[in-house]
């Protein structure tokens, strides 16, 4: 009897067998099922498809909505950022938790409403309180699976040594421990700050006095040594830029490249920072591994007038609660995963990355209970809607001061600040004056029709307020509000070193 065994030439041995009896047959049959020969016929997974997605996670400061091409700046060229968009996802309605630094930051690393945290407002070198210990990170959460995490760039959640990054689950940091404009050439504040401290680790190894030209070039660089370092592992790549936010400094390579000024040189640099980290990641062949979300901490500093970016068509701008402080671009990219120049029109918010991540890794959430849910279905169909019932926006400290469901935008009474009248630009990085306006009544905006937030239509809708409000009151009762005087009964504390 003559048999030819074929399989995968990977995978299996081509076995002739000659002039063997039909006992000899079937005792190398026998042998061959017991063994699982004949499993050959199903592709074994390789290595590379089981390895656990790289995270690179890109934050800018201040840049607002209108800033990039793919978002419709007519004045600034991104080209990478706007491949990155072709590549994957653009979200045009994605709200941070809080129009200001610190919170912001906070919220997008523990997937939990700043104001829960105890996190407010923009901390600087006099803050004796940072972000608790207790709370989980996204470096924290990944840590046990094996990744390699680093920060380059601004932590601002504390700059004590109880609070810097590597005590929160990174292995390497390299920035600033706040603000790029907490130094001593604030031009309004000069003898309030000392210098600048410019951290590797936990140790300051230099301190910016003048001039932060080289700062962008310095933490690209670091970032794309990281990707060389750990291209064999997963590793989890928080690059979080100081720029746009002032004082604006820029490269000589970018210098007057921008039809924007100065602000626009500085966003083209940093679209050349997004390039070369995608250049490092193509170069190790680990680019389709590697989920890529790019996003800002808020919307722009809009008294800086020149020296700031743009929220078009979004009404206000940082610091407040309307679309242009606390609505931002956010592109996401992951080949396989992410549908191609795909457009993601449905609400999410910065407090949705951690649980994305821990779906997508198979990472355990936090202890603690976080406020984020997983976005994973969103990403992957544009028809798809965040599992979240409502986003609650709080300000000035812990005032809830609108709510996000669905299509409709709800705001209750609260001051803002906006730019006082009869002022003329400025561009040279000395800020406009800013007056406190008092919204006296509710005002409902149904969103995709009435972008630039100007038609007031709550008494059309009572039904969708009602439901809103019902909303709002769980929030209530669970983090407080100090525009009701609800205490709350689920808030944290923060860390603190007294």
């Amino acid at each position: 009897m003559y048999g030819r065994i074929a399989c995968d030439s990977k995978n299996c041995i081509i076995m002739y067998l000659e002039k063997i009896t039909h006992s000899t047959y079937y005792l190398w049959l026998g042998i061959m099922i017991l063994t699982g020969f004949f499993s050959c016929s199903e592709k074994p997974t390789s290595q590379k498809e089981n390895k656990l997605p790289n995270i690179v996670l890109i934050l800018t400061d201040d840049q607002g909505y209108n800033d990039l091409g793919v978002y419709g700046s007519p004045d600034i060229l991104t080209p990478h950022l706007d491949q990155l968009a072709e590549d994957g996802m653009r979200f045009t309605n994605f709200y941070v938790a809080q129009a200001v630094c610190s919170a912001s930051r906070a919220a997008l690393l523990t997937g939990t409403y700043s104001n829960r945290l105890g996190i407010h407002g923009a901390l600087d070198h006099m803050s004796n309180h940072g972000l608790n210990p207790d709370e989980t990170t996204i470096a924290e959460m990944l840590k046990p699976l094996g990744y390699s995490t680093a920060i380059f760039g601004k932590w601002h959640l504390g700059h004590h040594q109880m609070f810097l990054p590597t005590n929160q689950g990174f292995d390497e940091f390299y920035g600033i421990p706040y603000s790029n404009d907490m130094w001593p050439n604030h031009p309004e504040t000069k003898d309030y700050y000392p210098p600048l401290p410019l951290y590797e680790n936990n140790k300051v190894v230099d301190t910016l006095h003048t001039d932060q030209s080289l700062l962008t070039t310095r933490l690209t660089e670091r970032s794309v040594d990281f990707i060389d370092r750990n291209k064999d592992n997963p590793f989890f790549l928080y690059l979080a830029h100081p720029m746009p936010h002032v004082p604006l400094f820029v490269s000589e390579k970018f210098q007057g490249k921008s039809e924007r000024g100065l602000y626009g040189d500085v966003i083209m640099e940093i679209d050349w920072s997004v390039g070369q980290v995608m250049d490092a990641l193509k170069k190790h062949g680990i680019e389709e591994n590697t989920l890529v979300i790019f996003i800002s901490d808020n919307g722009p500093w809009l008294s800086y007038s020149a020296h700031s970016g743009s929220a078009e068509p979004l009404r206000e701008g940082k610091g407040t609660s309307w679309d242009g402080g606390v609505k931002v671009p956010a592109i996401m990219r992951w080949t396989g995963k992410i549908p191609s120049g795909s457009i993601q029109e449905n609400p999410a918010m910065s407090i949705d990355i951690l649980p994305t991540i821990a779906t997508i890794t198979g990472a355990s959430l936090p202890a603690l209970s976080i406020d984020g849910k997983s976005i994973e279905k969103m990403i992957s169909d544009s028809a798809n809607k965040s599992p979240q019932e409502a986003y609650f926006i709080y300000y000035n400290r812990n005032e809830l001061q609108a709510v996000v469901i669905d299509e409709w935008k709800l705001y209750f009474p609260h001051r803002y600040r906006s730019i006082a009248s009869g002022q003329a630009s400025r561009n040279d990085g000395i800020p406009l004056k800013y007056e406190m306006i008092d919204l006296q009544e509710m005002m409902l905006f149904h969103i995709p029709s009435d972008p630039s937030e100007q038609n007031n239509i709550i008494e059309k809708h009572p039904e969708v307020v009602t439901r809103i409000l019902a909303s709002a009151e769980k929030a209530r009762q669970d983090m407080g509000d100090a525009l009701t005087g609800v205490e709350g009964l689920n808030s944290r504390l923060p860390g603190r070193i007294d």
